[in-house]
């Protein structure tokens, strides 16, 4: 695995804002110093591509980086930039010293969005999920949402939003929406 810009399969990713019903448009951003260093393998990241792909969405970019507040900030600012759709990173959300997603999310984030890290957190009420200090919110017309880095954490703190995030990302996309 490249461990710069790795784009997962572009199938033909539309920006949220075409049609009502177009398939939505999503990143991956992993977090995690032992994928890039070639000690762990990416199950959090090829678990969250394919529970996008499930639910409809066309997986533009699957990226790895450092943990760290520098690399992941760069990492979320390159691919939130001119992105209409959605970003998920997975890893640093925990307490370890090098688990420093959330802050770097804040720094590229221009709302943030707490009933989603809200609701992600609650997706595993006797799990260790509450232990995430994840965050969401926007940058643009994308769609920042941060989760666990087990792929368990990662796909169900995704599965407990995924019902909402197309009204989202229309809203963003300053779409008519039905409300």
């Amino acid at each position: 695995m490249s461990h710069g810009h790795e784009p997962h399969a572009d199938h033909g990713a539309r920006s949220a804002g075409q049609e009502e019903g177009a398939q939505l448009a999503a990143k991956v951003l992993v977090s995690s110093d032992g994928v890039v260093a070639g000690t762990r393998e990416d199950r959090s990241g090829a678990a969250l591509v394919e529970a996008l792909g499930k639910a409809g969405y066309a997986v533009a970019e699957h990226r790895v980086v450092a943990d760290g507040v520098d690399s992941v900030a760069g990492a979320l600012g390159e691919m939130a930039a001119g992105f209409s759709g959605l970003v998920v990173t997975t890893g640093g959300t925990g307490f370890g010293p090098r688990d420093l997603t959330p802050e770097a999310t804040r720094r590229v984030v221009e709302r943030e969005a707490p009933g989603l890290a809200e609701a992600m957190r609650l997706a595993a009420p006797r799990g260790l999920g509450r232990l995430s200090r994840g965050i969401a919110g926007t940058a643009g017309r994308a769609l920042i949402l941060n989760t666990p880095g087990s792929p368990a954490g990662a796909v169900e703190s995704l599965g407990a939003v995924l019902d909402v995030l197309p009204h989202a990302l229309r809203l963003l996309a300053d779409e008519p929406t039905s409300h």
